[in-house]
């Protein structure tokens, strides 16, 4: 049912990557008619951790016509290639999880079939020989190619690209409003937010409100009573400690995710500093503990003292309830393990500008969202499941409890179809495609039994000449790029003189 009521006054609660990229983008896209407020309070920190990203950001920057010198400078952003995850499949392995593509494919089958067949002839290298982003990264290399053949991600200063969002939101004409929320003022017979009370008693009016006020959901949660489902049966890690270092070395292209006793590490390098972290489980471990494990693996100096986040795993029932709409922390939490809560947020910021309820609330709209970033959201929670579930650690319980754990359908399907045959299906809107899941899989020890049957019409001279080509490709592209951190000063010096 629509309520016919024509939607002008947006009310954005809460800053943060999350307030201000909602801000900017539904300003810079759709605000021409629209009169957008963000409310936020200096008094209050944001989470401010999620600082490493995924190729996807990259929608979110075209939109916003977003110069890339401008926005590194900004951040004191570096170049993600992929993630390094180390210790866990076992203690002392490790596997990178790559963007981009891995050798070249065929209509009917992925290039892990073909290297499936080539190794079993021995003439196939390691599966991650065959991807220029895991090879670049192991070197320490990065650049922009004419093809666009390197696919990359950021890493940035979360707090700086809020306020580089800001800049850009207030161009717009998103009129910032500081003070606390007191209290979240509903109608009396539709149970809609009519507007926000602040301490300071100013209040403030809207039609469509945004929570982006974290973990707090001080509007889908507490005012509008949306549930939660949790997760923490299949994600049990509760808790996280960050902390900033000195870089005092040249900053690698990706993220280290070192698996430890219960929990994991982070390693995320910026061009001023190095983001830390540590996300465990306090069933399995004490916050005493991990905080220890955390000091004790940081490399440099500390500029922060370690601040303790909890959480709980999961995500509202509802996204979009009335005339709210949860984007970020309001909405859930699955943890940074694979870098996809500024993706969350850009999604949630997408699919709102598309389905914008111009000529009023529409439950047909709130259903779609909704039906979407479930989706979405249960396919992210499955790919972070997989490498907690799909490991052979037998030194701590909580591995243990991980490794024989039941998973959701949807994922017991991928581990069968993967196992049983080599396939991958992928849906349409996947953040991670196919590759991503034979990286992963088989990073963590999963082989195929068997591959496409296709890879057989090749004979053997062809299949190791396609194999030799491969290869042969790669280490030229490797050859001709430059070191990360060289080319990030070379480019922001050519891009100052633009």
């Amino acid at each position: 049912m629509t309520e016919h009521k024509l939607i002008n006054k947006v009310v954005i609660a809460g800053g943060g990557t999350a307030g201000w990229m909602a801000a900017a983008t539904i300003a810079a896209t759709i605000g021409k008619r629209l009169n957008i407020t963000l409310v936020e309070s200096d008094d209050i920190p944001t989470v401010g951790v999620g600082e490493a990203t995924v190729p996807s950001l990259m929608t979110i920057h075209q939109l916003l016509k977003i110069h890339e010198a401008d926005f590194l400078k900004a951040v004191n952003g570096t170049y993600k290639l992929g993630i390094m995850f180390e210790n866990w499949t076992q203690l002392d392995h490790k596997y990178f999880h790559s963007f981009g593509k891995s050798g070249m494919s065929c209509w009917a089958a992925g290039f892990h079939h073909f290297w499936l067949r080539a190794q079993e002839q021995k003439m196939a290298k390691n599966f991650s020989e065959y991807s220029l982003e895991t090879l670049a990264a192991e070197k320490g290399r990065f650049a922009h190619t004419k093809d666009q053949s390197l696919n990359y991600a950021y890493h940035l200063d979360s707090a700086r690209y809020g306020q580089f969002l800001r800049g850009i939101a207030e161009k717009h004409g998103v009129k910032r409003v500081e003070g606390k929320i007191d209290t979240v003022n509903l109608h009396k017979l539709s149970g809609n937010i009519e507007s926000l009370l602040l301490a300071s008693g100013q209040l403030v009016e809207g039609d469509l409100f945004i929570d982006c006020t974290g973990f707090r959901s001080l509007l889908l949660g507490d005012a509008l009573k949306v549930g939660y489902n949790d997760w923490s049966d299949m994600l049990p890690a509760n808790a996280a400690y960050a902390v900033q270092t000195k870089s005092h070395r040249p900053a690698v292209p990706y993220t280290r995710s070192i698996a430890i006793d219960a929990g994991w590490r982070w390693q995320i390098p910026l061009q001023h500093r190095v983001g830390n972290g540590v996300v465990f489980s306090t069933n399995f471990k004490s916050e005493e503990s991990a905080l220890q494990d955390l000091l004790k693996g940081i490399d440099g100096e500390p500029l922060t003292d370690p601040r303790l986040i909890r959480f709980t795993t999961g995500q509202r029932k509802e996204f979009w309830h009335k005339n709210c709409v949860s984007v970020g922390l309001s909405s859930g939490f699955i943890e940074p393990l694979e870098s996809t809560s500024i993706h969350l947020i850009q999604q949630a910021i997408v699919w709102l500008i598309s389905l914008f309820p111009t000529e009023g609330i529409d439950q047909n709209l709130i259903n779609r969202f909704n039906q979407q970033m479930t989706a979405e959201t249960e396919t992210i929670r499955d790919f972070i499941v997989l490498h907690y579930h799909l490991q052979q650690r037998d030194d701590h319980e909580f591995w243990c409890y991980l490794r024989e754990m039941k998973v959701s359908d949807r994922l017991q399907q991928m581990l069968d179809l993967f196992h049983n045959n080599g396939t991958i299906i992928e849906e349409q809107d996947d953040l991670f495609a196919e590759n991503s899941w034979v990286q992963v899989m088989m990073g963590q020890g999963l082989t195929p039994k068997q591959y496409h049957p296709i890879v057989d019409m090749m004979s053997d001279r062809d299949l190791n000449n396609f194999m030799r080509q491969q290869e042969t490709n790669i280490q030229k592209q490797l050859t001709s790029l430059p070191m990360h951190t060289q080319f990030i000063q070379y480019f922001m010096s050519q891009s100052a003189s633009r």
